[in-house]
């Protein structure tokens, strides 16, 4: 038996366990003196344990889906933002309040390069 039965067993191990499932399908005669062994019940439970993989999956896909309907409309708001601070700058100028009020600085704010003397070679 496994001793942690909490995290997902290895595509190895599950591979060798499909394996072994179609092998005993395959298998004439077979009669397990425990009934919880038997083939109808291994079948049952490699049933389930498909349909349990087939609801995992598409819930992963309804997943993959909001995400990436959350990150278009991430997208569209952003760029509809920078639009506005361009309207922003464009309607008020450049050095206005309502220009700082966005979170941008005004054009007296920003900081002129000094000139650099050209060093000769």
């Amino acid at each position: 038996m496994a001793k942690n039965e909490t995290v997902r067993l290895p595509p190895e191990t599950r591979q060798d366990d499909e394996n072994a499932f179609l092998a005993l399908k395959a298998i004439a005669g077979y009669s397990p003196a425990n009934p919880a062994c038997s083939l109808a019940a291994v079948t049952a439970r490699h049933d389930a344990m498909r349909a349990a993989e087939e609801v995992e999956l598409r819930a992963q896909n309804a997943l993959d889906a909001a995400r990436d309907a959350t990150i278009a409309a991430q997208w569209e708001h952003h760029n509809l933002i920078l639009g506005v601070k361009d309207q922003v700058i464009a309607q008020f100028g450049a050095d206005s309040d309502e220009v700082a009020s966005l979170g941008l600085k005004k054009k007296s704010e920003r900081k002129t390069t000094a000139r650099r003397d050209k060093v000769p070679k």
